[in-house]
C-alpha cells in the first residue's frame, strides 16, 4: 500500500523552515561569535550560498524522481545498493539525531521556567516530547503538517518582532571590528554554520505524500531557504547590535537575553517560547521525514519488508514510526550528543556531496527516463564546486566525527555482503560505465522504474495506443535495404497477426506509398494500410542503422512506425498517427532513438513520451474467440 498525498506548498515550506530554525539560530550564533566576532553574519550568509548547489541539485532529482526517501533513493538509484544502504542509514541517523539534539536543546530554555533543573529532568522532557510527535506523526502526516504550520507561523512572527525592534534598538559600536581574529579563524565558522541549512532537504523524503511533488517540492524548498537565510542574517545581526560582546559570550540563549533587553520580561517570555517551538518544529519534522527512509530501504528490499508496512486507516508507515522514536528515544536518554552531532554534521555533507555528484552521474548516464522538470544551472561546475567546498568542510569537523562517519561506511558494506549483494537493481553508474565502455553491463530495470515513475509524476494512465506499443514488435535492423525489400520483410512480420498472406499485405504497403508518399519529413516514414476485416490493428517499430532507401532522390530512413488496421479501426487510425506525431516531436527523440542499445530502450523511449492519453472512447477491444 503506498503513501497518500496529502501535503501542499505551505506544508512543505513549513516543514524545510521548521526543520533548519532550532539551534542554529537560538544557540549557535554564541559559539560562532567567540572565533569570528560580528563577521559571524557574514558566515551565515557564505553558508547559505555554499548551499545552493545542494538546493538545486535536491531540487532537480526530486523533479525527476519523487520518490520517498529522499537522498538515500537518488543516492541508491546512482551509485547501486551499497552506497544506498549507506546514505540511508547515514540519513537516517543524522535527522534522528539532529532532532534528538533539538528535543534536548529544550532544557536550556527550560532554566527560565524551572530553576535549577537538572540534564537527567531535561532528558525525561525530551524524551516525553519525543513520545508525543511520535504519536502525531503516527496518527496522520496531515495533523503533523498542520501542528508544523501553526508553529512555524508564530516562529515567524516572532522573529520578524525581533528583528524590527531589534535592529532599532542597534548599536553601531557594537560591529566594530568586524573580523577581529582575521580570516584564519573565519573559514571553520561558515563550515560550524553550514549544518544551520541541513534540515531544508528533509522534504525530499516525503515526496510521495506531496501534492505534485515536482513543482510543489522544489518551489517550498527554494521560499523556505530564501526566507530562513533572510531570517538568520536579520537576527543575529540584531542580536549583535543589541548585545554587548561581554552578554552574548555569557549565554547560550542570546535571543532571549535580546528580547529581555528590547521588550522587557514580556517579549523575554515570548521568544523564550519561540525558540521552545524551533526545537519541536525541527522535532517533529525530523521523526516525519527521517522515518521515511528507512521505509523506503525496505521497499527496496535493503531493510526488513516490516519497515515498509503501513496503516490502512492512516496510510503512515507505522513500524518505521516506531522504530525511528524509540531510535531517539535511546539517543536522548543514554548518550553523550556532542561529538555524534558533530558526526551527523559529517554525515550530512557527505550526503550533499553524493546528492550532487548524483546529478552528475544521472545526466552522464543518458538515460532516456531521466526526466527532471527543473534542471540546474550552470551544470556540472556547480556541483564540481560544491563537492570540493563540502570536502574542506568534512575536514573542519575534526578527527573523531570523520573516523565515526567512515566506519558507517564499513557497517554498509557489512550489511551489504550480509542482505543485499545478491540485488539484480541496477544504477546508473553501470549505465555511464556502459555508456563508456561499449559493454552490455546492464539492463533496463532502472529505466523502467524511472518510467513508473515518471507516468506516476505526471499523472498519465496508459492508453490503447501504449498497450500496442507493450506488445508489439519493435525491430532494429542493421543493413540497408530498399523500399521494396523493406516492404516483403515487414509483411512477414505483419502477416500472422493480421491473418493475410505476406504477398497480399506487400501490395497494400507498394499501393498506399504509390497513392501517398509515407515519408513523413526528414529520416522519419509511417507506412499504413487499411485491411479487410474487423477489429484489427497492429503496429511495427523499426529502427534501421543503415537506412532504408524509399527514394533514390531521398535520403535514407531510419525510424519507421508501420500500421495496419481495418476499416472500423479508422477513427484509432487516426489517433495513433496523431500520438506518434506528437511522440516523434518531443525533445532529442531521434539522438535517443537511435543511440538506444536495443530494442526493449526502443519500446521503453515510446512509452516514456509525455503525450495527451486518450483514454476515452477508444478502449482496448477485446479480441474475437477462435473457432474450433
Amino acid at each position: 500500500m503506498e503513501s497518500k498525498r496529502k501535503l501542499k506548498l505551505l506544508d512543505i515550506f513549513c516543514i524545510a523552515s521548521g526543520a533548519m530554525i532550532s539551534s542554529g539560530l537560538f544557540v549557535l550564533p554564541v559559539l560562532a561569535y567567540k572565533y569570528s566576532g560580528p563577521a559571524v553574519i557574514l558566515a551565515y550568509f557564505l553558508a547559505g550560498l555554499l548551499f545552493i548547489p545542494s538546493i538545486l541539485s535536491k531540487a532537480e532529482l526530486l523533479t525527476a524522481m519523487p520518490k520517498t526517501g529522499g537522498v538515500y533513493f537518488f543516492i541508491a538509484r546512482s551509485f547501486g545498493p551499497f552506497l544506498g544502504i549507506f546514505g540511508g542509514l547515514a540519513a537516517w541517523f543524522s535527522l534522528g539525531l539532529k532532532s534528538a539534539f533539538a528535543l534536548i536543546g529544550i532544557g536550556t530554555f527550560l532554566e527560565y521556567f524551572v530553576p535549577e533543573v537538572s540534564y537527567f529532568q531535561i532528558k525525561l522532557v525530551a524524551a516525553y516530547f519525543c513520545v508525543v510527535f511520535m504519536i502525531i506523526n503516527f496518527y496522520s502526516v496531515k495533523l503533523s503538517a498542520r501542528i508544523q504550520n501553526g508553529m512555524v507561523f508564530f516562529l515567524f512572527l516572532a522573529c520578524i518582532a525581533y528583528i524590527i525592534f531589534g535592529l532599532n534598538r542597534s548599536d553601531s559600536q557594537n560591529f566594530i571590528p568586524f573580523l577581529p581574529h582575521g580570516m584564519k579563524p573565519f573559514l571553520p565558522v561558515v563550515g560550524l554554520v553550514f549544518i544551520s541549512y541541513g534540515g531544508i532537504t528533509k522534504v525530499a523524503s516525503i515526496a510521495e505524500e506531496t501534492e505534485n511533488p515536482s513543482k510543489t517540492i522544489p518551489l517550498g524548498m527554494g521560499l523556505s531557504f530564501i526566507a530562513v537565510q533572510t531570517l538568520y542574517v536579520l537576527c543575529v545581526a540584531a542580536t549583535i547590535g543589541i548585545l554587548s560582546p561581554g552578554q552574548l559570550t555569557s549565554t547560550l540563549t542570546p535571543l532571549t537575553h535580546g528580547a529581555l533587553k528590547i521588550g522587557g520580561l514580556a517579549f523575554c517570555i515570548v521568544m523564550s517560547l519561540a525558540a521552545l517551538t524551533a526545537f519541536f518544529s525541527t522535532a517533529n519534522a525530523g521523526i516525519l521525514s527521517s522515518s521515511r527512509v528507512p521505509y523506503a530501504m525496505a521497499k527496496d528490499d535493503l531493510l526488513p519488508n516490516r519497515f515498509s508496512l503501513v496503516s490502512k486507516k492512516t496510510r503512515t508507515p507505522y513500524f518505521s514510526i516506531i522504530i525511528t522514536g524509540l531510535f531517539m528515544l535511546s539517543l536522548i536518554l543514554f548518550l553523550d550528543l556532542e561529538n555524534l552531532v558533530k558526526t551527523a554534521s559529517s554525515l550530512q555533507i557527505i550526503l550533499f556531496m553524493l546528492a550532487n555528484l548524483s546529478v552528475i552521474i544521472m545526466r552522464e548516464s543518458k538515460m532516456i527516463n531521466y526526466r527532471p522538470t527543473f534542471r540546474t544551472p550552470l551544470y556540472p561546475w556547480i556541483q564540481i564546486f560544491a563537492i570540493i567546498a563540502y570536502g574542506f568542510l568534512i575536514f573542519e569537523m575534526g578527527r573523531i566525527p570523520l573516523i565515526i562517519s567512515f566506519s558507517f561506511v564499513g557497517i554498509s558494506l557489512a550489511w551489504f555482503l550480509f542482505s543485499a549483494r545478491k540485488l539484480k537493481r541496477q544504477s546508473a553508474l553501470l549505465h555511464l560505465v556502459e555508456r563508456i565502455t561499449a559493454k552490455e553491463l546492464v539492463d533496463t530495470t532502472l529505466e523502467e522504474e524511472l518510467r513508473t515513475i515518471l507516468h506516476k509524476r505526471d499523472n498519465i494512465i496508459k492508453d490503447r495506443f501504449d498497450h500496442l506499443i507493450e506488445e508489439c514488435p519493435v525491430l532494429n535492423i542493421k543493413e540497408r535495404m530498399t523500399r521494396d525489400e523493406f516492404f516483403e520483410y515487414i509483411s512477414k512480420i505483419l502477416s500472422g497477426p493480421l491473418g493475410f498472406s505476406p504477398e497480399k499485405i506487400k501490395q497494400l504497403l507498394i499501393k498506399r506509398e504509390e497513392e501517398s508518399h509515407t515519408v513523413i519529413e526528414k529520416g522519419l516514414a509511417i507506412p499504413h494500410i487499411i485491411v479487410p476485416g474487423q477489429n484489427k490493428f497492429e503496429i511495427v517499430v523499426v529502427r534501421a542503422t543503415e537506412g532504408i532507401v524509399f527514394s533514390p532522390d531521398e535520403e535514407p530512413v531510419h525510424v519507421m512506425f508501420v500500421l495496419a488496421g481495418s476499416q472500423d479501426e479508422r477513427n484509432f487510425h487516426l489517433r495513433a498517427l496523431m500520438s506518434i506525431a506528437h511522440i516523434v516531436r518531443e525533445h532529442n527523440f531521434y539522438s535517443y532513438f537511435m543511440r538506444a542499445k536495443n530494442e526493449e530502450v526502443l519500446r521503453l523511449l515510446i512509452l516514456s513520451s509525455a503525450r495527451e492519453r486518450i483514454l476515452k472512447p477508444f478502449a482496448i477491444p477485446k479480441k474475437p474467440k477462435k473457432k474450433t
